[in-house]
């Protein structure tokens, strides 16, 4: 039997989405790192996003927000209606798929849900897949920023330095907090920001899926970062902290936020503190 898609929760299951396949108010989108992750094999009914539709494109900070004219035709042609429920997931443990759901959040639609694991898990439930292509029947989808405090820009942020209301979760890798790694004009981390790093919330045992929410709460609770704070995280290029979003969304923060320029924008510039 199946359950309405409005009840479905935001973390869901391989197990509990096989049984709704059949829901014609779903929309499976698979948002892979490695597009031929989905003609390997992707979930039945699953459309393809290029991730990269997910981004500006454009200078000065490519992987910016799409402007509100790009995603009305992204969402139209994915067959995006007010009703829908969209199932994301992608193949690296939920950045992209992470990064999808805060843009449908930001355009105020909050019927979503993350494949936890996403085709990893499908996969190795032995769930089935589909190697066709799967066409979406276009809409007519008018996105607009309803929900415009979900992103943080960097005039806020450089603001808002020392708010001891605000938590910056950076959730790029160690060596990149640190100032020791990276491509950009200058290297280090947003003064007072602390880093988790994304897939330090993936259990590598469950193929990928959200690690013990008991366990992630405790871990960051000791870095600062707790449900009684805003927390704003950003990585790169708002892809790895798509899915630090999701955690904090997941483990019921309330205002978690991002910052879409990341430090493809901070740390390009000359005029943004950085600590090392």
């Amino acid at each position: 039997m199946s359950t309405e898609s409005n009840i479905l929760p935001l973390i869901i299951e391989p197990s509990e989405l096989s049984q709704q396949l059949s829901d014609a108010s779903l929309l499976i989108i698979d948002v892979p790192a490695k597009a031929e992750s989905y003609t390997e094999g992707h979930v039945p009914g699953a459309i393809y996003l290029d991730y990269r539709r997910l981004l500006a494109g454009t200078a000065p900070v490519a992987n910016d927000v799409p402007e509100e004219q790009a995603l009305s035709q992204l969402f139209s042609e994915l067959g995006l209606t007010r009703d829908t429920h969209v199932i994301a997931y992608d193949d690296e443990g939920g950045g992209w798929a992470g990064r999808l759901l805060w843009t449908l959040e930001l355009i105020g639609h909050t019927r979503y849900s993350y494949l936890n694991g996403g085709i990893h898990a499908w996969r190795a439930e032995q769930l089935p897949l589909s190697t066709e292509p799967h066409t979406p029947t276009p809409s007519s989808y008018h996105a607009e920023y309803l929900h415009p405090e979900v992103l943080i820009t960097r005039e806020e942020l450089a603001e808002r330095l020392g708010d001891k209301s605000l938590v910056v979760w950076d959730a790029r890798g160690p060596q990149e907090y640190r100032g020791e790694k990276g491509s950009n004009k200058h290297l280090g981390h947003i003064p007072g920001a602390v880093n988790f790093e994304w897939t330090d919330a993936m259990d590598r045992e469950r193929q990928l899926r959200l690690r013990d929410y008991a366990e992630l709460v405790t871990e960051l609770e000791a870095k600062g970062i707790t449900p009684d704070h805003e927390v704003a995280t950003h990585c790169q290029s708002h892809h790895r902290s798509g899915f630090t979003w999701l955690v904090g969304k997941a483990l019921g923060f309330d205002r978690m936020r991002a910052y879409p320029g990341s430090w493809q924008e901070w740390g390009n510039r000359d005029d943004t503190p950085i600590e090392r």
